[in-house]
């Protein structure tokens, strides 16, 4: 039996000129279902029949067929060695700010909690007040301005430990919140933390041990908070998508993320008027323009939490990646029949992936019970009726990236 997996695939490049100062842009741009120019340059070595999709994976790491011809690229101003591979720059220069003048402060104090609150009745508008209220400052930043530079704990040794401050782009301006600021353990001044999603770059620093204040996500984050890291429940507050809530004077709303089950967009209008908008991670789509905050209304401030922040980079659509997928699988079963599919996925984040290939096949998912417990906590049906207990009941199955290795 052979074993065939379906790792991450790798970034597809498409380059893309870069707005220069004096640029038109008084034309009309026509987007894609996913919301990019539809008019990219075209690729002189792809095939015109070949999707976008295809030629990503075909290309492997050498994603030279993906870029323009060094012609083009003269043509549209671009650099001939922008296929190099990018290097991270430091954010704070970028930002024009120094390191320890960027940085807010933990200071160790009482442990607050927060109160639940479920809102009760159908209402979209629900007032949640946690017991740690505190006053807002609109404009002026000075939420946090008390904070010290870090606090010193006392190691096993008795030597002293700096403890990570906060960082500024992690607090909400005008306001006492934070947003997946949970490393960084008791922030002064911050009355609510709000969590994007559940993935440990995320969600680091929850723990049972945790009661430093209210936190606010979606409601399937919210059980997930609980099952997985033992949180007291007294501390989670679940927010439906697409419905108006109140804390602390602001009005949030949770807006789908297109990343992984649970995740979700965050907006802040301020009493002022001011409105902020923190993506955490999540799939850029067409969709999004239709969402009700954002049409046609201005927002202030944009968190972007992303890895690739430049128009360059372009991904096939989630349902194109999907229907190569299932394409390539059904493919291969019909030459190597007893191949033993396998996904490998991180605790939540590939469930489209290995369900699309269960529908495909109709076959059973294999996980394990760790797994299983977590899926069932979504509440999808579709999804929990296709899982087994038995890997020998079933050709798909599904393992943490860790146990996967590439065979040469």
């Amino acid at each position: 039996m052979t074993l065939s997996t379906a790792p991450s695939p790798p970034p597809a490049l498409e380059e893309e000129p870069l707005p220069h100062d004096g640029d038109d842009y008084h034309g009309i741009v026509s987007l894609d279902d996913e919301g990019f120019p539809s008019q990219f340059p075209e690729s002189g070595t792809a095939s015109e029949k070949s999707s976008f999709a295809a030629d990503f994976y075909r290309s492997g790491t050498d994603w030279s067929s993906l870029l323009l011809s060094l012609e083009d690229s003269k043509q549209s101003d671009l650099a001939q060695d922008s296929g190099k591979k990018m290097k991270q720059a430091n954010l704070f220069q970028i930002w024009g700010f120094k390191r320890n003048d960027a940085i807010g402060s933990v200071e160790s104090g009482p442990s607050k909690s927060g109160c639940c609150d479920d809102g009760g009745g159908s209402s979209e508008r629900k007032i949640v007040k946690p017991e740690n209220r505190c006053s807002i400052f609109p404009d002026t930043g000075k939420e946090f301005e008390n904070a010290k530079s870090s606090r010193k704990r006392k190691g096993s040794c008795g030597e002293n430990r700096v403890t990570r401050s906060c960082p500024f782009y992690k607090k909400m301006p005008g306001t006492m919140f934070t947003v997946d600021a949970f490393r960084y353990g008791c922030v002064e001044g911050c009355s609510a933390y709000f969590l994007t999603h559940f993935h440990c770059d995320h969600y680091g620093g929850l723990s049972k041990k945790w009661s430093h204040g209210p936190i606010y996500c979606s409601p399937l984050t919210g059980r997930l908070v609980q099952m997985c890291l033992s949180v007291n429940p007294l501390y989670i507050h679940p927010l439906e998508f697409n419905e108006e809530h109140v804390i602390d004077g602001v009005k949030v709303t949770l807006l789908e993320a297109n990343h992984c089950p649970g995740a979700a967009l965050i907006h802040f209008n301020l009493p002022n008027g001011q409105r902020y908008l923190h993506t955490g991670d999540f799939r850029a789509c067409k969709l999004m323009q239709a969402y009700h905050l954002l049409v046609n209304q201005r927002v202030n401030v944009l968190y972007l939490d992303t890895t690739y922040c430049n128009p360059k980079y372009r991904f096939p659509s989630k349902e194109e990646v999907l229907n190569y997928v299932v394409k390539i699988t059904k493919n291969h079963l019909k030459i190597h029949p007893r191949t033993l599919v396998v996904v490998g996925a991180y605790s939540i984040g590939k469930e489209c992936v290995y369900l699309a290939i269960s529908k495909a096949l109709g076959v059973k998912i294999y996980a394990n019970a760790s797994r299983r417990r977590i899926l069932q906590a979504f509440g999808w049906p579709d999804l929990s009726d296709k899982l087994c207990t038995n890997g020998n009941n079933t050709l798909l199955h599904v393992l943490p990236m860790s146990s996967l290795r590439v065979e040469v």
